[in-house]
């Protein structure tokens, strides 16, 4: 007898935490799926989807474009879809442009952030302290990025503000903080310390030079990760459809 077929990660996922199923909410489900951690190269099985959601293919299909746009997912001809790839190279270039991204909006963040940005910083703050403490690494990889939010969101720079998110997304699936030692990631927590003192201060010279040190020390310690884990692409990933 033919034992039951293993449902994919991605249906797994949707299934314990999904909300709507109108064409709004599948992309959103489908994009907050994946930016929670599905590993790189997960297959996204059409009709197990589908499935989860009580639709026909063709919404799913639909939010899989847009997500294709978004560099989230790819699509293998006559494979399917899956998680997207990236080489060790562009992982390095995204942190490039990130950190790029993040330095335009620190000093217009500073001159017009308020008291309630620095308790929104200080909340993501002790909550990556405590996921340090606890050495969840889940949880430090995603108060991580909110803290980093709630420094550059007072600058009220809305487009900018959206390439950032963008290039932040493209990352996500890999989480890359799993993958960094626990002594780099002690660093890199000190390095959010002087980044809230600065922006609380508001030394926009401090809070810039700070973040530039952090990205520095993020790409170093990025550049060590193995490469042969099966969640970076090599020469034959086929990376568009």
């Amino acid at each position: 007898m033919r034992a039951p077929r293993r449902r994919s990660i991605v249906a797994a996922k949707l299934e314990a935490d999904r909300g709507g199923a109108g064409q709004v909410a599948i992309l959103a489900e489908l994009r907050r799926c994946l930016l929670d951690g599905v590993p790189p190269g997960a297959a996204i099985p059409l009709d197990e989807v589908a499935a989860v959601f009580g639709v026909s293919r063709i919404p799913v299909r639909e939010a899989l474009k847009t997500l294709i746009g978004e560099g989230l997912v790819e699509h293998r001809q006559n494979f399917g879809y899956f998680v997207a790839k990236l080489t060790p190279e562009e992982l390095q270039e995204l942190y490039v442009v990130r950190g790029v991204l993040e330095a335009a909006a620190l000093g217009a963040a500073v001159a017009h952030a308020q008291p309630s940005d620095d308790e929104l910083a200080r909340s993501a703050h002790a909550a990556l302290e405590e996921a340090q403490a606890a050495g969840d690494v889940r949880a430090y990889h995603r108060e991580s990025r909110r803290f980093h939010l709630a420094l550059v969101r007072p600058s009220g720079m809305k487009r900018l503000l959206g390439m950032f998110e963008a290039a932040w997304n493209l990352t996500e699936p890999l989480q890359p903080m799993a993958h960094v030692p626990a002594e780099e990631r002690t660093a890199l927590h000190a390095d959010h310390e002087g980044m809230l003192a600065a922006f609380v201060a508001r030394d926009a010279a401090a809070l810039v030079e700070a973040a530039r040190t952090h990205h520095d020390r993020l790409r170093s310690s990025l550049a060590a990760v193995p490469t042969h884990t099966g969640l970076f692409a090599d020469g034959e990933d086929i990376r568009f459809p």
